[in-house]
């Protein structure tokens, strides 16, 4: 009698073993329980922790509640004005509501995913390619509203949607490239043509305060020297401007001038009883070549005129 007891004590333990390992469940503190009793859904989530159900009439089903993150496939499309990009996104969401995230939709993962891709086709018709390579923050957000609004009746939060990257085909590029470089080749025309327009107005200053003090040319020059010297060259070109030699003819005086005559002194009458003095000839008789080396040969002279022959 005390063995059959015992037997049967130890059977009825057995049993009560094995109906808590079949019942019992543990739930992890990022999950939450959802419970089946012949199909039907019983009230309340089960929490993190130890829970048990009824071994083959309840099923036990956990939701993860992290969030998840889930890339979006390169989707190809055309913009609105017209050009082709392959587009690439993130979506991160998380499940807020267990009990419609299994029983609204039948996957919600994969429904959220076709719906990402859907949205990203969607927003790359609608935008034009300035707007998807700078203006991407204005997109996330269009993109998040466009997938949250159907997966809030799936119980599940679309928490962040970003755009990865925007392929561009290898002619857009260039095209681009092509642009920037005329862009960047116009503001270096504008910037180089303002730098000569004040240079201009300060050669204009300095050309005036020259004209007023002509010795500022000259230490001018002087310091154009000096830099010329500066590179050690073998040949310097020293330029004279005109003004430069004008005030160097103003500052010397001049020495060629010829000196002032002395007052000529007055005649005195001739004498009455002198003889008047024989004039001159009129003209000067032309000098005779050398013959030979020799001096050349006078004319004769007419005796009677005064002076004797040669």
């Amino acid at each position: 009698m005390v063995e059959e007891l015992l037997a049967a004590g130890i059977a009825a333990g057995v049993g009560v073993v094995v109906y808590l390992g079949a019942a019992a469940r543990v739930v992890k503190q990022y999950e939450r329980g959802v419970v089946f009793r012949l199909g039907r859904l019983r009230a309340g989530v089960r929490g993190p922790g130890l829970t048990t159900i009824v071994p083959f009439v309840d099923r036990l089903k956990k939701v993860n509640l992290q969030i998840v993150t889930m890339p979006v496939p390169a989707q190809e499309g055309i913009t609105r004005d017209n050009v082709t990009v392959r587009v690439d996104a993130v979506v991160y969401f998380k499940v807020v509501d267990a009990a419609n995230a299994i029983i609204a939709v039948e996957d919600y993962r994969f429904a959220v995913s076709q719906m990402a891709q859907t949205s990203l086709r969607s927003i790359i018709g609608k935008s034009d390619l300035d707007d998807l390579l700078s203006n991407r923050e204005m997109l996330n957000q269009g993109l998040e509203l466009m997938i949250d609004s159907p997966a809030v009746g799936w119980g599940v939060q679309i928490d962040r949607v970003e755009i990865k990257d925007v392929s561009l085909p290898e002619t857009m590029k260039r095209s681009m490239a092509r642009q920037a470089e005329a862009d960047r080749e116009r503001r270096a025309r504008v910037i180089n043509a303002d730098a000569e327009l004040q240079a201009s107005k300060k050669l204009a200053e300095a050309a005036e305060v020259m004209s007023d003090q002509p010795a500022a040319l000259q230490l001018r020059l002087l310091q154009t020297v000096v830099a010329v010297a500066a590179e050690k060259n073998s040949t310097l070109v020293l330029p004279f401007p005109v003004e430069l030699l004008r005030f160097l003819e103003r500052a010397t005086p001049s020495d060629s001038a010829p000196p002032p005559k002395p007052p000529a002194a007055a005649a005195a009458p001739p004498a009455p009883d002198a003889p008047a003095a024989p004039a001159a000839p009129d003209t000067v008789p032309p000098a005779l070549p050398a013959v030979n080396g020799s001096a050349p040969a006078l004319p004769a002279q007419d005796p009677a005129a005064g002076n004797p022959p040669a």
